[in-house]
């Protein structure tokens, strides 16, 4: 039996134990996060593989050298993933559908970020290069608010300690369907729609985030999307990928990837969900 290392929440590597276990691979979890940890310590874990890399980068390179192990993302898989703007550039290369996008790597001049924001048509999102769950992302109307939230921004990469100083103007699409598709090994296993209660969107709420109160509906991709997100998946060279569409009766745009997908219960998946990770967890673990 292989055994399987999740970096991912405790409740995470709980929800995929049984099926894997019927699949003979045991999962454990190995997060370091919010613990303190020797380095000349002996190594508490007897792993294979990793699922994904940790989202904390530091943590993830020291696992990985007292552990000696593949992930299924390796850390390179979940950087490229997490750089929102390489992440475009490369699907537009691919010749994929992606929103209207401005790489800002700040300081930039006023006259130069005018020029970036009149490409597009009002409203404006800006959105953080590398975070996640809809964190700091804002939309803008006008000028004024574009050039505050920038100051603001250049306030805050002043600290030195703050390394990344990019940032993205993205156009708005209104009205657009969120879906959220899971590729395993260049399949689709699965696929949701997030969508906002009818209070959240009367309260002016807009980001489709499950973390932020949306709800997420199992759907059965139609062709399309499925090429899509499948050639997303290849375009990227990422094993195990969530490819977020947006999709408006005029247009559909691949807006993110993530590399580390929170798996979450079966019934959004298809029924051979378990058997594709599987297979791709050993193929990764010769």
């Amino acid at each position: 039996m292989l055994t399987l290392g999740i970096a991912h929440k405790a409740e995470t590597a709980a929800r995929i134990r049984e099926p894997l276990a019927a699949r003979d691979i045991d999962v454990e979890h190995v997060s370091l996060t919010g613990d303190t940890t020797a380095l000349s310590s002996d190594v508490a874990h007897d792993l294979d593989i990793g699922l994904v890399f940790p989202s904390r980068l530091m943590e993830g390179g020291l696992l990985t050298a007292r552990l000696e192990i593949p992930w299924v993302n390796d850390r390179t898989a979940v950087l490229r993933s997490r750089n929102k703007a390489e992440t475009l550039a490369r699907l537009d290369a691919a010749g994929l559908p992606v929103p209207e996008t401005v790489f800002v790597s700040d300081p930039v001049s006023d006259a130069d970020l005018r020029s970036a924001a009149d490409k597009f048509e009002p409203p404006i999102v800006i959105k953080p290069n590398s975070t996640t769950r809809g964190e700091g992302i804002l939309k803008v109307t006008e000028w004024d608010s574009l050039l505050g939230v920038t100051n603001y921004l250049d306030l805050l990469h002043q600290f030195p300690a703050t390394r990344d100083r990019s940032y993205l103007l993205q156009e708005y699409l209104p009205a657009a369907r969120d879906i959220r598709v899971m590729v395993i090994d260049g399949q689709v296993v699965g696929a949701v729609e997030r969508t906002l209660p009818e209070s959240a969107r009367e309260a002016g709420h807009w980001k489709h985030n499950v973390h932020r109160g949306a709800e997420a509906t199992a759907i059965e991709p139609r062709e399309s999307i499925r090429e899509l997100a499948e050639a997303a998946a290849a375009a990227m060279d990422i094993s195990l990928l969530g490819v977020d569409i947006l999709e408006t009766d005029s247009r559909t745009v691949i807006s993110e990837t993530n590399a580390r997908p929170t798996i979450d219960v079966a019934e959004k998946y298809d029924e051979r969900f378990y058997d594709v990770l599987a297979a791709t967890i050993r193929a990764t673990a010769r």
